[in-house]
């Protein structure tokens, strides 16, 4: 693969039935160049797979119903020269369900049977490629020197470990690749977390210098409140790197800041586009590199029931390494940091409210004067870098504490105790069309 492709990455919420695959078929036949293709498994079989790994009894039923799942997508899949690897990996799911049964604590077995799924669907939609006549071919992740940074659970793929290892000569004709999991630093099968297969698609677009990334999802795009605060808008059509990553960080579930950070410093443009709308509509939210211009509120994200910590500083001679060590601390027992800002003399962490106790703790054993109030809520006000701007948006707006504001490099954080979040959420969109228009 000599020019630059693209990669178009397809989620399980868009692997329902047969006919996402025909709009899948419809996408790569009208691409003008070079195509990377990479799966999640079709929908619901990892639950299921996850479901089996906890009773893993019933391992024959769930081998037959995974088999005769895929063939209904696939009919003619088994009279295909994919059959022989099709067996083979429901074969790798029966013996990783003999190994759980003996061992449940087995977790090469089950990162092996969680890989299943991934092969599975790469299987399906390569042959339903051929089938239209496109020379698509199934690529496991790790036979093509995907490496991941951790054993067993990884949070990034190893950029330059896969540069150095990535069968370049396996990326001919279509290849369908798995996503969310890769080679681990001990050589066996390690998993991404969540959004792993986003982050699988644009760290194969750092390694192969892609045009741009295309997550195809069941949403138009990155939408400007989160949906589940039933607020309705269209999607944000543009947002930069540094303003995806804090959207991800704070409450925007359609990716993962992961998925932003192989092509930061590249300039890779991703596109997040609705499979289902393909054709239909040219609703999407690209994110491409940060554009310097005027401050505006972009988005507002959410973070419900959060407490801010105040830590006054005593003297120390290195007050950075206390800091780094706190941090580190905090990070160690799976404590979020939804924001924190600090001064020589102080440090204010908002964290969610189930883990003040156990920060608090932690905090104690470095810092003994602490203060902490509960809030409702923790608003990032993305793309806005301009209190004077986000006071206009505001308006007199109640219940927003205006000694909260943290402002950071892409957006401004504030705290409320309104408890009424939709209506608060549903007002303040409002009020950015008004200032839009």
């Amino acid at each position: 693969m000599h020019d630059a492709p693209e990669v178009h990455k397809f989620g399980g919420s868009c692997l329902r039935d047969a006919s996402d695959l025909e709009r899948i078929a419809h996408i790569v036949l009208e691409a003008e160049g070079p195509i990377v293709v990479v799966v999640s498994a079709l929908w619901g079989t990892t639950d299921r797979l996850m479901r089996a790994a906890k009773d893993p009894r019933y391992a024959g039923r769930l081998v037959n119903d995974l088999a005769s799942h895929h063939l209904r997508f696939a009919p003619s899949l088994v009279h295909s020269d994919l059959n022989e690897i099709f067996q083979r990996v429901l074969m790798g799911i029966e013996e990783a369900l003999a190994a759980l049964a003996t061992d449940r604590s087995d977790i090469q077995a089950y990162n092996r049977l969680l890989a299943a799924g991934e092969r599975l669907s790469a299987l399906v939609i390569a042959h339903h490629l051929s089938q239209q006549g496109v020379p698509a071919h199934p690529l496991g992740a790790e036979d093509v020197g995907l490496c991941l940074d951790g054993v067993e659970n990884a949070r990034t793929v190893d950029l330059e470990r896969s540069a150095e290892r990535l069968d370049r000569d396996a990326f001919h004709g279509v290849p369908v690749v798995t996503g969310w999991f890769g080679e681990g630093t001990d050589g066996n099968i390690a998993l991404l977390g969540r959004g792993g297969s986003d982050h699988t698609a644009t760290a194969l677009a750092a390694l192969l210098s892609a045009q741009r990334v295309v997550l195809w999802k069941d949403v138009m795009g990155i939408y400007p409140v989160n949906p589940r605060w039933g607020v309705t808008s269209p999607p944000i059509s543009y947002l930069g790197y540094g303003e995806a990553i804090e959207f991800a960080n704070a409450d925007a579930t359609i990716i993962h800041p992961a998925t932003v950070e192989p092509v930061y410093a590249i300039g890779i443009p991703i596109e997040i586009r609705h499979l289902s709308g393909y054709g239909e509509s040219n609703m999407k939210t690209t994110i491409g590199p940060d554009i310097e211009g005027p401050s505006m509120v972009k988005g507002v994200a959410c973070i419900p029931r959060v407490c801010c910590i105040d830590v006054s500083v005593k003297y120390s001679g290195d007050v950075v390494a206390d800091l780094s060590e706190l941090i580190q601390a905090l990070k160690s027992e799976d404590i979020r940091i939804c924001s924190f800002e600090t001064t020589p003399s102080r440090w204010r962490f908002v964290l969610p409210q189930h883990d003040v106790k156990k920060a608090v703790d932690i905090i104690k054993r470095l810092e003994e004067n602490i203060s902490y109030t509960y809030y409702a809520a923790m608003l990032s006000f993305i793309g806005c870098r301009d209190v004077h701007v986000l006071h206009e948006l505001l308006g007199a707006q109640n219940g927003l504490e205006s000694d909260t504001v943290h402002v950071s490099t892409s957006s401004t954080h504030i705290l409320t105790q309104r408890v009424d979040i939709s209506s608060m959420l549903d007002e303040l969109v409002a009020k950015m069309s008004v200032m839009k228009n």
